[in-house]
C-alpha cells in the first residue's frame, strides 16, 4: 500500500515550494481516501497559493511540530474548492478526528473561513 507509513498517524508534514524553489514545510492533519490523502485547510493559506502555482510536493508522517517520523515521498498536490469535495474531506476528518475536528470547524464558522481540500497523490 502506497501510504503504509501513514497508517495510524495523526499528522503529516507537506513541503510545498516557493517560486524560487525554496521548500516550505507545514505539519497538518490528513485523511486517507483510497489511493490519495486529503488535507483540509483554509482556501487562502500559503500552501494553497504555492500548490496553485506548482503542484509539486513532498510528504512525510510527522509529529504535530513537524518532526519527520518516516521517509519523505514525492507527491503531486491538487486543490479542490467545490462544496462537494470540501464536504467529502470534512466527512473523512470527522470520522478520523471526531470532536477535535468539530471544534476546529466551529472556530472556522465563527471566522467565516472558506476551506479547500488538498488532494495528494504519490508520484515516485
Amino acid at each position: 500500500m502506497k501510504f503504509k507509513q501513514f497508517d495510524k498517524q495523526q499528522y503529516l508534514t507537506i513541503e510545498t515550494f516557493r517560486k524560487n524553489g525554496q521548500g516550505v514545510r507545514t505539519p497538518v492533519w490528513f485523511a486517507q481516501d483510497g489511493e490519495t490523502l486529503r488535507i483540509w485547510t483554509q482556501a487562502d493559506s500559503g500552501k494553497v497559493k504555492r500548490i496553485r502555482r506548482d503542484g509539486k510536493a513532498r510528504i512525510t508522517p510527522s509529529t504535530a511540530s513537524g518532526e519527520s517520523l518516516g521517509e519523505w515521498i514525492n507527491a503531486s498536490a491538487t486543490i479542490f474548492e467545490t462544496e462537494e469535495e470540501v464536504a467529502k474531506t470534512a466527512g473523512l476528518f470527522r470520522k478520523k478526528y471526531g470532536l477535535a475536528f468539530n471544534l476546529f470547524g466551529m472556530m472556522g464558522s465563527i471566522r467565516r473561513a472558506k476551506y479547500a481540500t488538498i488532494q495528494i497523490k504519490i508520484t515516485g
